[in-house]
């Protein structure tokens, strides 16, 4: 933003120091003057008709008072504004640090900080909420960019495989193409599924959605409902419970989140009689939905990555519908945008329990639908 300059802080208080010792010093002498006044009389004393010496009169008083009166405000407006400027000085310095650190980070070097040293005050508060702003602002900076080159990488692969499927077409032309429809039409979904997640996230990421007060416990119920038949499918038996739980947020958001968490959780199973439970419950500081399935015993060190972008769980079982590896990202990003929080937490006997904290729905605010 282009302002029009103006006067400095420093040179501001600098005038309000000199202002301020100026009117101490005017005081100061005025009460002298009162002072000396009371006790200096106006002309000489008479007695008797004989002159009576008195010491000096108020006018003689003030011819030697009023010159020095001058001289000391004189020099206290000199000392003012010498000693405020070297004093606004010293007070704004932190100020005039944290102002290049801005600069800085303005040109790019986000790895820059203030680290101002000294006893906590108002600027060393301020050069902390700004170091540890800088601190997030580079971590999701180097976040995004490392989400753009796998992006980029997860969405040259099926862009590839299609040149290359097309490219044998061209030189094969007596080659049966019902094959090669095939690959393209699995080739294209993918990309479509990819591209999608992507929009999702996006969507999630910019908390661009209506909020509504909704019901999570029929929300697990629905996702429950529509993976059943895949459940069975690969032998997943599916559990829901729980009580209401209200909250505030997206429907369709909220739905997908949890279809996610119950597709991994059937996907990521054991090869045989695998188990899936959703419950949902209402605690104190909200509502939960927590989503557990038998497995493979995981390390916590693994667990703690699977919220990665394009982060697949190569030590999980029975990846064959594993997705895109947005999965367990989206669903990070959808509690995040509902003020919720999410925790993975390798269970003792093998699989994975996912829990969502959501803030619990206010008595006033309407019904979905």
């Amino acid at each position: 933003m282009d302002r029009a300059r103006g006067l400095s802080v420093r040179f501001k208080l600098t005038l309000s120091y000199a202002g301020f010792l100026m009117v101490a010093g005017a005081l100061l002498l005025a009460v002298v003057w009162v002072f000396l006044l009371r006790y200096v009389p106006e002309r000489q004393m008479v007695f008797h008709g004989i002159p009576v010496p008195s010491g000096p009169r108020r006018s003689d008083l003030q011819e030697a008072f009023v010159p020095k009166a001058a001289i000391a405000m004189g020099c206290l407006l000199v000392f003012g504004l010498v000693g405020g400027w070297m004093l606004a000085g010293r007070m704004l310095a932190p100020l005039t640090r944290i102002t290049d650190a801005a600069r800085l980070v303005a040109r790019g070097s986000l790895s820059h900080r203030v680290r101002l040293p000294g006893r906590r005050d108002e600027f060393r508060e301020l050069a902390d909420a700004f170091d540890a702003m800088l601190a997030q602002l580079e971590a999701h900076v180097a976040e995004q960019q490392r989400f753009a080159a796998n992006a980029s990488h997860e969405l040259r692969t099926p862009l590839a495989i299609t040149q290359t499927l097309l490219d044998v077409a061209r030189n094969d032309p007596e080659r049966d193409n019902g094959e090669l429809i095939d690959r393209l039409r699995l080739v294209n979904t993918r990309a479509i599924d990819l591209t999608e997640a992507l929009l999702l996230l996006s969507r999630a990421d910019q908390r661009s959605f209506v909020r509504y007060r909704v019901d999570v416990s029929l929300i697990a119920e629905e996702a429950a409902e529509t993976l059943l038949p895949f459940a069975e499918q690969r032998d997943v038996t599916l559990e829901t419970s729980g009580e209401i739980a209200p909250t505030v947020g997206s429907h369709e958001l909220l739905l997908q989140m949890t279809t996610n968490l119950v597709h991994n959780a059937i996907v990521h199973n054991v090869p045989d009689d695998g188990a899936v439970w959703v419950t949902t419950s209402v605690q104190p500081e909200g509502v939960a939905l927590v989503v557990e399935n038998t497995g493979g015993k995981l390390s916590p060190q693994f667990v703690s990555t699977l919220v990665e972008p394009f982060r697949r769980g190569s030590e999980r079982t029975r990846t064959d519908h594993a997705g895109v590896g947005l999965g367990l990202a989206i669903v990070k990003s959808i509690a995040q945008a509902h003020d919720g929080e999410l925790t993975l937490t390798a269970r003792p006997a093998g699989g994975l329990c996912v829990t969502v904290r959501l803030p619990a729905a206010p008595e006033h605010v309407g019904v979905d639908g």
